[in-house]
């Protein structure tokens, strides 16, 4: 662990915007009023498919403060999505309708009652198709297309890999063993709903202010929707109350809040309501699993084949990579020298799923996890001693070719152990009471852009003024996570002043560099580098001056407390607002920038380019509950969690972060569901859709474990979605040490455990779970050389190093 001294990192400072949200002053897109504005509206399908054969909006436009009225045809006829290879969706539809809630037409009028008023006015006509619901309808009705492209009818995406020879891997174990699990489908419920304001100018140009987590995305498709030049298209990110990857699409009312605003020559706000939000929010997939192990005695694995089949819902969305993810990242918690993966996504017509928190891997941990504590039950082996004896090596490559850097999993394990009592409660509890154990790795940034590209995947602009107040221009979105603060906080580490002194602009497509987005846990590695950088850049011009001035040379010199001093004489300095007007007589204007492109290390076959990451965090999770034997409720009482994030640049954030990972993934296992009737949502409200709140909330445990990895920024790992992860199958591992039944399907609601209950009383197996896998013929695998174990590539120097 580095012993340096640190100013600002690695304390428990406050948010730098805590005082603008607790006092209600941060404005989010739908607090903005603009002059002159009108209010916008879509009409929705209220059909899961279907053709459109009629749409007439003339009495929608005769009505009195209806400012504009917009259809497909009043937009060019492309279509879009956020991944290159799924460009399937419309803003607005013209020929078919492919979900409940597919926008048809849209609305500007002089207040909302007027644009609902007006969407009620629109006839539309429509001729009824098969709604498919599931993945085996819509593999079992090759004739009703949801889309014409894909690999194969209703199947959006079919992926097969193989790392080593699987079958001779079963042959060497001496346990083999088979499973299916079911992760049901959920949302991200943010507090805030998705709102837009766009303002077409008497200039020509376009701005759009926007709750979106990828404001490079959305302009970037602006462009190419609305046929206008970039550079004449403004997106700046608002405030966002709450994302969790619900918010990383660019979305149909996005492109209708800009079009409105063209046609009717004033600035157009539309926000959706709570329950459009539940159609439109690209949630996380049901993903069926079988998978097949090879175990010896000591619970080594030998191989892998695991297969997963996602529910896609109408479209494409993140739907590639979240194909690839299910598949991606069982290799990088545990040594599995060979490994087979096989998915399929599939259409249906449901709501679009795609990322949210953790994307694609909650569902396959979930079942790797509840597998390898059946396999060490039948080994006769503690599941904790199990997991904890095949741990992958630091700075290894996995048979994927993923490259793991440091690894700070044993700590983590022996550290939710002890403080939970483990060995003292495992199988030693009342009946009714469990505990149990789960482990899990997440990535630290995605390695490839959406768009590849050589260019960086971060940037950033530090400026320093002659007062001594520094301003930070970043693209990346703060999504309530802390973002902005981080980057304060290195930004002042490296200066040596503090946070207070710096003001944070984030995200605005004309003043601050590009950022690919608040996904894949990437801002604080990505645009923490790239504002290291910048700082360092900025620190060595005013380094330079003060060093003339003192009469020493830049590497006698230290920048600390609002000062730029002389090491070994601290008396021998100036303030750092002194230090600027230094620098800026000597340089000229001060801001300079800094950028961060993550390690190539992407494997050499496709699909390679999702799972790399520069760094892996890692996490282990015991969870204690209380499971009553006549209702089946199950009650988390206790909850322990370590997270290795590499170095926790405020450990208070850090918490916050892994708190709410295990808030939410008590919610997806125990209550979450969405849950569709011929294509209507059955529970769109906050009302209805359960999710946990204090009441339900156990005691938390957290505890940070510290690896200081090479490329983070001062070390540090992402905080954000790897704890999680193991959330969920811990809990399923504790019902099962409470009374001996297994959920193998989320959620474990209370019907489940009863059902289970009552199996056991009849003396047949205690599993509550998917019984039967689709018919359904992967392709051919592609066979590529396993890397297991093989050193990992060179690791990148820390760019704060001096």
């Amino acid at each position: 662990m580095s012993t340096k001294r640190f100013s600002v990192i690695g304390k428990g400072l406050p948010k730098i915007d805590s005082w603008s949200k607790v006092t209600g002053a941060t404005q989010y897109a739908d607090d903005l009023f603009l002059p002159r504005m009108a209010y916008g509206k879509l009409l929705r399908s209220p059909h899961p498919h279907a053709l459109i054969t009629r749409l007439d909006t003339s009495r929608a436009k005769a009505l009195p403060g209806v400012f504009a009225v917009i259809t497909g045809h009043d937009l060019p006829r492309l279509k879009f999505g956020i991944m290159p290879v799924s460009q399937d969706e419309e803003a607005l539809c013209v020929e078919k309708v492919r979900m409940v809630g597919d926008a048809v037409a849209a609305v500007a009028a002089v207040d909302e009652e007027t644009a609902e008023r007006a969407t009620l006015l629109i006839d539309v006509e429509y001729e009824l198709l098969p709604p498919l619901m599931s993945i085996e309808d819509s593999l079992a009705h090759p004739e009703a297309r949801i889309h014409e492209y894909g690999d194969g009818p209703n199947v959006h995406k079919a992926v097969s890999l193989q790392f080593g020879d699987v079958e001779e891997a079963f042959r060497q174990a001496d346990l083999v063993r088979e499973d299916v699990f079911f992760f049901e489908g959920n949302t991200h419920l943010p507090m805030e709903e998705h709102a837009a304001v766009a303002h077409f100018g008497p200039d020509g140009k376009l701005t759009l202010w926007s709750s979106t987590q990828t404001p490079h995305y959305v302009h970037r498709l602006l462009g190419k929707i609305l046929d206008l030049p970039q550079a004449h298209i403004r997106v700046i990110a608002t405030p966002v109350g709450g994302g969790f990857g619900g918010k990383l699409d660019a979305f149909a009312h996005e492109i209708a809040a800009c079009r409105l605003s063209q046609l009717a020559g004033r600035p157009v706000k539309i926000a959706l309501t709570r329950e459009e939000v539940f159609y439109t929010h690209r949630g996380r997939h049901p993903v069926l699993m079988w998978m097949k192990t090879g175990f010896k005695k000591d619970g080594a694995i030998t191989g892998m084949h695991f297969r997963s089949w996602l529910d896609g819902g109408a479209y494409g969305s993140y739907g590639v990579a979240s194909t690839f993810y299910t598949g991606a990242l069982q290799t990088v918690t545990y040594k599995i020298p060979v490994y087979k993966f096989e998915g399929v996504r599939v259409f249906t017509n449901k709501p679009p799923c795609g990322p949210k928190r953790g994307h694609g891997t909650p569902q396959p941990r979930f079942a790797v996890e509840c597998h390898l504590d059946k396999a060490a039950e039948q080994l006769g082996l503690d599941p904790v001693e199990m997991r904890r004896r095949h741990l992958t090596e630091p700075f290894t490559k996995t048979a994927n070719h993923l490259t793991v850097t440091t690894t700070g999993l044993a700590e983590c394990i022996d550290r939710v152990v002890e403080a939970s009592g483990w060995h003292e409660k495992r199988g030693k509890l009342p009946r009714g009471k469990g505990i149990g154990i789960a482990c899990s790795a997440y990535m630290t940034g995605a390695g490839l852009a959406i768009y590849w590209n050589d260019m960086p995947h971060s940037g950033v602009v530090v400026r320093a003024d002659r007062s001594g107040g520094v301003s930070v221009l970043c693209g990346a979105t703060d999504i309530g996570q802390g973002s902005d603060s981080i980057l304060a906080y290195v930004v002042a580490e490296v200066l040596g002043i503090e946070p207070k002194d710096i003001r944070v602009h984030p995200a605005d497509t004309d003043l601050t560099p590009v950022d690919l987005g608040s996904y894949s846990s990437r801002v604080t590695l990505m645009a923490g580098n790239a504002a290291i950088q910048a700082a360092q850049r900025l620190r060595a011009r005013i380094f330079e001056a003060v060093a003339k001035k003192l009469e020493v040379t830049p590497g006698d010199l230290e920048a600390r407390d609002r000062r730029v001093f002389v090491k070994d004489d601290a008396e021998r300095g100036v303030a750092f607002a002194e230090a600027v007007v230094l620098a800026e007589s000597m340089h000229g204007v001060l801001a300079v920038p800094g950028s961060y492109a993550p390690p190539k290390r992407a494997g050499k076959y496709k699909g390679g380019g999702v799972g790399p990451s520069p760094c892996y965090s890692f996490s282990a999770c015991v969870v204690e509950v209380d499971v009553d034997e006549e209702t089946g409720q199950v009650r988390p009482t206790e909850v322990w969690v370590a997270h290795d994030v590499g170095r926790a640049l405020n450990p208070l954030l850090v918490e916050g972060q892994v708190e709410g990972s295990i808030y939410m993934g008590l919610g997806e296992v125990l209550m979450e569901e969405q849950v569709f009737r011929k294509g209507v949502h059955k529970i769109p409200s906050m009302l209805e859709y359960k999710s946990p709140t204090a009441l339900e909330t156990p005691e938390i445990h957290t505890i940070l474990v510290e690896t200081d990895d090479p490329e983070g920024p001062f070390g540090a790992k992402e905080a954000g979605q790897g704890p999680l992860l193991p959330v969920i199958p811990a809990v399923a591992n504790a019902v099962y040490d409470a009374v001996g039944v297994r959920v193998d399907e989320t959620p474990i609601s209370p019907d489940k455990v009863v059902r289970g209950l009552e199996l056991k009383r009849q003396g047949k197996p205690a599993r509550v779970g998917p019984e039967k896998l689709p018919l359904f013929t992967f392709p051919a695998p592609r066979a590529i050389d396993s890397a297991f174990g093989l050193p990992a590539d060179a690791i990148a120097e820390r760019p704060f190093a001096s």
